[in-house]
């Protein structure tokens, strides 16, 4: 009943005249008088923003705000690192079937990626997903030295991602507005990067239009809370001790190691 009532409440509010009005409200210069309390209400560090919070002409611009240099030190070593700073939402194996569990609710790859031998490419592979809530620093990384083999977008509406919308929603993963970047690692090996769109909006901009990703810089960012799901092949890596279900990770942080 829960889930049924709330699926519905979405549906009536998911229009492209919300997208527009919450577009339009945080990006006038109006809304720039909202940053300092913003800030407050989700402790964010301002210490470690670019430039003052009076520099940033609207919400969304400080939303997407970019940090100073020396705040999301990259690991030194040859492990995977954090695109994102997020909560690790969910990990794990994927199963024979291509299917793997969030909150409780199944996904199938051949859904998420739109693409039934790419989904093969993960049978018994690893995927790990990365939750940013409004609160998080939201602009992309590079998890690896890659070549970008492929990029595409799925999906229309976008739904929310945070912890009620995956508990109850329509396994807004797969069905979101989405971008599917497939990246090819220097030692041979593939994963796909899916950069997924939250409720209302469905702004995920590129800084890197290349197909070079050099580990631990920007790629691109989201506009609001998002979801960053990574899939690995079988046997290619190995979570590292620090990736807990529900704890934070920071961009630059290792993840996980290449076998």
């Amino acid at each position: 009943m829960i889930e049924k009532l709330y699926q519905q409440c979405i549906e009536l509010t998911n229009k492209r005249w919300s997208s527009v009005v919450l577009q339009k409200a945080v990006t006038s210069s109006f809304s720039k008088r909202m940053i300092s309390s913003y800030s407050k209400v989700y402790d964010i560090n301002i210490a470690e923003v670019s430039k003052p919070l009076e520099e940033f002409t609207s919400l969304h611009d400080f939303f997407t705000r970019e940090l100073q240099e020396d705040a999301r030190p990259i690991d030194a070593g040859d492990a995977l690192v954090s695109p994102v700073d997020a909560k690790v939402e969910s990990f794990g194996h994927i199963t024979d079937d291509m299917v793997f569990m969030v909150k409780g609710k199944a996904y199938c790859l051949e859904d998420l990626l739109g693409n039934e031998q790419r989904a093969n490419a993960y049978r018994n592979g690893r995927y790990i997903v990365f939750y940013l809530s409004p609160a998080d620093y939201h602009r992309m990384h590079s998890p690896v030295d890659a070549h970008v083999v492929r990029q595409y977008v799925l999906g229309q509406n976008s739904y929310p991602v945070n912890e009620m919308g995956l508990t109850f929603g329509k396994k807004p993963l797969s069905h979101n507005y989405r971008m599917v970047t497939q990246l090819q690692a220097t030692n041979g090996v593939q994963m796909d990067f899916i950069k997924v769109g939250a409720m209302f909006v469905n702004s995920i901009a590129l800084t890197n239009t290349s197909n070079e990703w050099v580990r631990g810089e920007e790629v691109g960012y989201f506009t609001f809370g998002s979801t960053v799901v990574m899939l690995f092949e079988q046997e290619t890596v190995e979570f590292t001790e620090n990736v807990v279900q529900g704890s934070m990770i920071r961009m630059g942080t290792a993840f996980a190691n290449m076998l």
